[in-house]
């Protein structure tokens, strides 16, 4: 199914992979959905939406992990103005969806979040397949900048692909998954420490949710609500910080005033759970985003710096950026 979204035309800026997306006027995307790639082992082949810019070539590839229970049709506010300025999105749906109906006692359920990175990987092993499947995307995509994003669950899923990992019961990093494709990530409330910082109830059902970040290194912005209270924590919102101060490497955080978990609507337009509606929290995140993505990807680029000046620069703005 293919699905085109006008936008005012632009010229594109990036030309074979030397020069980053355009930061100014969007241009148009086309969305395709359902692409399947095989998935031997996992019960389910691997289904996922593609978003991508109707010009330009040398595109950047994002690839983004849903929150629980989400799908490849989520997080449109972020996949379309992501395309729009020159990526190209890819987002698989996970086992987790409501899509998909896994029963809890499903002998999968407790392995979904390692096959939720698995996922990611798959896509970064396929983008080829990915790649033809969209009508005149091959051979424009730059498959040596690529990023890992997602929100909520899919940020921890993300942020194993930068490094991050889960933690034994006795705080040993367990395996390495992270994946040397990937050269920057956005993480969007993504939970902090495990162990006493989690509820009880988290604690016995959720026990992979023990990151350790002491490994993440790849570059990544950390995006957090200053309202976000997370029931599975008995911390605060600065819980959703941790990404940030407990990893190595360049990091910057972008915390967003009044933002909770749905960072005011970055799931979808009028998704029920959304109870932060705020567009200008999620331009602000689009904006924030987006600069950041060309800034790490394309050294050397300006966006960031200048999106982070003008932030600063105004008199009641809707967040504040920290670090690199």
């Amino acid at each position: 199914m293919s699905e085109p979204h006008t936008a005012p035309r632009a010229p594109f800026s990036g030309a074979s992979g030397t020069a980053a997306p355009a930061a100014g006027t969007p241009v148009p995307v086309v969305s395709v959905k359902p692409v399947t790639l095989p998935a031997p082992g996992r019960g389910e082949d691997l289904r996922v939406r593609i978003t991508a810019p109707m010009t330009g070539e040398g595109l950047p590839v994002v690839v983004f992990s849903h929150g629980f229970g989400s799908s490849l049709d989520g997080y449109a506010p972020l996949a379309d103005n992501w395309a729009a300025h020159g990526f190209v999105v890819v987002q698989p749906t996970h086992l987790d969806s409501r899509t998909l109906g896994l029963p809890p006692e499903d002998p999968r359920t407790p392995l979904i979040w390692r096959i939720r990175v698995e996922d990611l990987t798959r896509v970064l092993d396929g983008l080829d397949v990915l790649e033809a499947a969209v009508p005149g995307l091959a051979g424009r995509l730059d498959h040596d900048r690529i990023a890992a994003a997602g929100h909520s669950w899919g940020a921890q899923t993300a942020g194993m692909l930068l490094g991050a990992r889960v933690l034994d019961a006795d705080g040993t990093p367990g395996e390495d998954l992270s994946d040397p494709r990937v050269g920057a990530g956005v993480l969007l409330a993504a939970a902090g420490r495990g162990g006493s910082d989690l509820t009880p109830f988290a604690a016995e059902h959720f026990p992979f949710m023990n990151p350790g970040f002491a490994q993440m290194t790849t570059p990544a912005l950390v995006v957090a609500g200053d309202h976000d209270q997370s029931a599975l924590s008995g911390r605060g919102p600065d819980w959703f910080t941790d990404a940030y101060y407990l990893s190595k490497g360049r990091k910057s955080l972008l915390t967003v005033f009044g933002g909770e978990h749905s960072l005011g609507g970055i799931p979808g337009y009028g998704v029920t759970e959304t109870t932060d509606e705020h567009p200008g929290r999620v331009a602000l995140i689009q904006r924030l985003t987006s600069a950041y993505l060309r800034h790490t990807l394309f050294p050397g680029d300006p966006s960031w710096s200048e999106a982070r000046d003008a932030l600063a620069k105004q008199a009641d703005p809707l967040g504040r950026v920290e670090g690199e």
